[in-house]
C-alpha cells in the first residue's frame, strides 16, 4: 500500500481500490456538509437522505481500512437553522464505530466578566437564532475503549501544587473543548472549507502516533490533514476529485518538505 500520496479519485471507489483491510491507524476528515459550500468539483446540496446514505457508506469503508486501535476523526459543522443534522449524521456512523468522545471545536467565546473576547465566527443575520460559534469534531473508534494520550494535548494546571500530586508534569486533561485560531477571510483560504492546520494536529497527538503511523482524510482538499502528518513525521494517504485542491495540496507539503530541511 502506498503512503504519502494524495489519490486523484472519490473517496469511495479509491479506498476499495487502494487500501487494504486494517491498514490505517487513524482517519481524520471533515467532509462536505452538504449546505450549499461552493467547491470547484462537487455540489453540496444533495437531499438529505442521500447525503446520510452517502455518508454511511463512507463509514462502512472506513471501519474496514481502521486497525482494531485505531480513531476516526470526523469534523462536521451545520446551519444555526437546522442543528439536528451532525447528530443525524453521526448515528449514522454509529451503525459501524462507538462514538467514544464529542469533541467541540470552539471559533469564538466570549467571557466579559473577565474582559476576553477571542476568535470570530461567521455572523446570522437573524433575529430567531443565535450565532454558531462551534462545529463538532465526533471521535469514533471501533470498541469506545481506545486509550488515549491525553497529556500529549494537555494544558497547563492553573494551580501548580497539582503537578505530582496528579501529574509528574505541568499538564492537565484539556478537556473536550478545543479553541483553534484560524483564517476567516475567504479570500485567504486555499479551499472553501479548509479546517486549521492545529486541528488535524491535536488529533493526531490525542490518539498517539509514531514514524510508522498511517493517518488516512478521504476528503483531502487542500492537504491539511497531509501537512499536519508530516509535521509529527507520520505517514499519510489521502483522497480528493479536485485536482485543483491536490496542487494546493503538493505545494504546501513541498513548502512543508523544504522548511523542514532548512532548519
Amino acid at each position: 500500500m502506498e503512503t504519502d500520496v494524495i489519490h486523484n479519485a472519490d473517496c469511495l471507489s479509491g479506498m476499495k481500490k487502494e487500501l487494504d483491510d486494517k491498514s490505517i491507524n487513524i482517519v481524520v476528515t471533515s467532509p462536505p456538509y452538504n449546505i450549499g459550500v461552493e467547491y470547484n468539483s462537487y455540489n453540496d446540496s444533495k437531499e438529505f437522505g442521500e447525503y446520510l446514505d452517502w455518508i454511511e457508506e463512507i463509514a462502512k469503508d472506513c471501519f474496514r481500512v481502521l486497525k482494531d486501535d485505531g480513531s476516526f476523526f470526523f469534523n462536521i459543522g451545520d446551519k444555526v437553522s437546522d442543528q439536528l443534522k451532525a447528530f443525524e449524521v453521526a448515528k449514522r456512523i454509529s451503525k459501524y464505530f462507538k462514538l467514544q468522545n464529542t469533541i467541540h471545536w470552539i471559533k469564538s467565546i466570549a467571557v466579559p466578566e473577565k474582559g476576553i473576547t477571542i476568535g470570530h465566527y461567521k455572523p446570522v443575520n437573524s433575529e430567531r437564532f443565535l450565532n454558531n460559534c462551534h462545529e463538532y469534531i465526533f471521535h469514533f473508534t471501533k470498541t469506545g475503549s481506545v486509550r488515549l494520550n491525553k497529556l500529549a494535548v494537555g494544558v497547563p494546571y492553573a494551580d501548580k501544587s497539582n503537578i505530582g500530586r496528579y501529574s509528574d508534569i505541568d499538564a492537565r486533561d484539556r478537556g473536550n473543548t478545543w479553541f483553534f485560531n484560524y483564517e476567516t477571510v475567504a479570500e485567504s483560504k486555499l479551499h472553501p472549507a479548509e479546517f486549521p492546520l492545529d486541528l488535524p494536529l491535536m488529533c493526531i497527538k490525542l490518539h498517539g502516533f509514531n514514524k510508522n503511523t498511517v493517518v488516512l482524510d478521504p476528503f483531502m482538499g487542500s492537504g491539511t490533514t497531509a501537512v499536519a502528518a508530516h509535521r509529527l513525521g507520520c505517514k499519510y494517504i489521502g483522497f480528493e476529485i479536485d485536482e485543483h485542491y491536490i496542487k494546493l495540496a503538493e505545494s504546501r507539503l513541498t513548502q512543508k518538505s523544504l522548511a523542514v530541511l532548512n532548519g
